[in-house]
């Protein structure tokens, strides 16, 4: 695999896997998916093991996109493997640099909307104690980000090559 994304919020049950994803379908239909891979974790462990939040798998489902995850935390071992850490806020940005290994792997977390041009703010707010529309929020916001973040990775992808 050429290029590895990884998408982290708290639990790996709402955000990220949504990320994971609408990303994933991102990079199919742009025709990368031999070339990059993506996948999805918490920072913490309330969830390992667990299915994604049936909210986000209906939310989800209901816009197209494919969803099988199984929900497990993020280990400082992987910075060694991945080209970005994509954190959904703030405090999973601060997180994981504090957990990587070095300052290298530190400047590969960077948060999802940073990729969104017209944000104002950065977070992807959390939905799981929201209703069904926060659900569909976040999925907005992801999808939003998602075309800049395939830009940038497609960008690092050719930088490389040359």
């Amino acid at each position: 695999m050429g290029y590895r994304v990884c998408f982290v919020c708290t639990g790996n049950i709402c955000r990220s896997p949504m990320a994971e994803a609408v990303f994933r379908a991102h990079v199919a239909k742009a025709g990368l998916e031999d070339l990059v891979e993506v996948d999805s974790a918490g920072t913490g462990d309330w969830h390992v093991g667990e299915e994604a939040d049936p909210r986000t798998v209906s939310v989800l489902k209901e816009n197209g996109y494919a969803v099988e995850h199984t929900a497990r935390m993020f280990e400082r071992s992987w910075f060694a493997r991945l080209d970005l850490v994509i954190a959904l806020d703030a405090g999973h940005l601060g997180a994981l640099r504090r957990l990587a290994p070095t300052g290298e792997d530190a400047r590969k977390v960077r948060l999802l909307r940073a990729y969104d041009p017209a944000a104002a703010d950065l977070d992807v707010p959390d939905p799981y104690y929201g209703d069904r529309e926060s659900f569909e929020e976040c999925l907005q916001m992801v999808e939003e980000a998602s075309v800049g973040l395939l830009a940038a990775v497609r960008a690092d992808m050719e930088g490389r090559v040359s």
